[in-house]
């Protein structure tokens, strides 16, 4: 199910980025960020290392510790934050399963001497004072640490949903830096954000950056749509907070969210009725699923149902033709994540392939998709703040398959296609 999102070009983005939590393009896109990191490799931009050790190469003159307060990952898989005195070594991983190399990133307190040893590695100065933005999820993580004021330029500034960054692009105070794929490398050396956080694309190379980099504008990658568990996707807010120095509330927030979760999975775990599913829809001769290692069927495992794709052991998304989900979909009580807009109904399915209709789920009206909060703009925030917030798409999922552990609880980012 292709759904609209927001890096520099919205067009690409409906169809390949975000696409991946339910479907679509993950398993493309896991693989063209490799792809960049491998290029970035060989043009010199990151400088891939699997052997070089940080505290023999470290600079061990500073004394005062600047970061008291330090994040620990339990979930997060695809990144590592390590704890010097005045900086802190971020190594984003490659996706690749059997891939050792990392980019690694220097966050260097402001005003301290720059550590030794690592003179090819990106220094990023903390806490940002100014930050480019290529995707909205990147508002989303933003908004989690109350840190929007930092947000000065955007791939495109259409799709959003934040209200506090609509009011600044208002106000003037938020710059396009990108359109059809493309960034405008002029405007954002104009701009000298303190970083650009972007995330790989299937036609683009890493090695695009480097004119950037050249003048002095960080760019770093951020790959939270590698993850396979919903917490895991969601503790990427702990990088964004160890660029802006906000560890002490960050670990505050992701522990509420974390327990929240955990709480409601909970709820699920011992049901005996566990009603079947789909989800997506058929696109352009395929019709994408989630993997039974993605995170999306994790969503699903922790909200009590049965996935007929459970067990398929890969992450990403599995294609298929129409007539391999014909059978479930006739068979499945609930249907999810249907429909591209917010507006979407019954209707539009069903004119879309008429074949929709002979679906139990569309015969009993159980059709719900994840476009309730989707503005005047045609921004959907699930695709701004639902990474940070799994255990609002948890209640959702759980509230529509069994509402009688939620009696009070009101949909958030779902609704029913009527």
């Amino acid at each position: 199910m292709v759904n609209p999102r927001q890096l520099s070009d919205e067009k690409l983005v409906r169809t390949m980025m975000h696409y991946s939590i339910f479907s679509s393009r993950e398993t493309m896109t896991r693989w063209a960020f490799g792809l960049l990191i491998s290029l970035g490799c060989m043009a010199g931009f990151t400088q891939c290392s699997t052997t070089s050790s940080v505290s023999e190469q470290g600079d061990i003159s500073v004394k005062q510790d600047y970061f008291p307060e330090k994040v620990k990952l339990s979930h997060a898989r695809g990144f590592r934050i390590q704890y010097r005195p005045n900086y802190k070594v971020v190594d984003i991983l490659s996706p690749f399963e059997k891939s050792t190399d990392t980019a690694r990133y220097i966050l260097l307190q402001r005003g301290t001497p720059r550590p030794k040893g690592y003179a090819d590695r990106q220094i990023i100065e903390i806490p940002l004072r100014t930050m480019v933005g290529m995707s909205s999820l990147h508002i989303g993580l933003l908004s989690f640490l109350s840190a929007e004021d930092v947000l000065i330029g955007l791939g495109d500034l259409k799709y959003v949903s934040s209200p506090k960054v609509i009011e600044r692009i208002n106000e003037k105070k938020i710059t396009q830096v990108g359109k059809d794929q493309t960034l405008n490398e002029e405007v954002l050396v104009a701009l000298k954000p303190d970083l650009v956080m972007t995330v790989g694309q299937p036609n683009a190379r890493m090695d695009r950056y480097q004119t950037l980099n050249a003048a002095g504008v960080p760019v770093l990658i951020n790959s939270e749509w590698v993850e396979n568990t919903p917490l895991g996707r969601a503790e990427w807010v702990k990088l964004m907070a160890a660029l802006l120095n906000k560890e002490a509330l960050v670990n505050q927030k992701f522990a509420e969210v974390e327990k929240e979760y955990k709480r409601l999975a909970g709820l699920t775990k011992n049901l005996k009725n566990k009603p079947s599913i789909i989800t997506g829809t058929s696109y352009k001769d395929a019709w994408y699923v989630p993997n039974g290692d993605s995170y999306m069927a994790q969503f699903f495992r922790d909200a009590g149902t049965t996935y007929h794709w459970d067990k398929v052991k890969a992450t990403g998304s599995l294609p298929l033709n129409f007539e391999a989900v014909y059978p479930i979909g006739l068979k499945a009580d609930y249907w999810l994540n249907v429909g591209i807009s917010g507006r979407d109904t019954k209707k539009d399915i069903l004119d879309k392939d008429s074949r929709y209709g002979d679906f139990k789920a569309f015969k009993t009206g159980q059709l719900y998709n994840y476009s309730k909060r989707t503005n005047a703009r045609g921004s959907n925030d699930y695709w701004e703040s639902g990474a940070v917030n799994p255990h609002l798409i948890l209640s959702d999922l759980i509230k529509i398959l069994h509402p009688e552990l939620l009696p009070d609880y009101e949909l958030y980012y779902y609704k029913k296609l009527q």
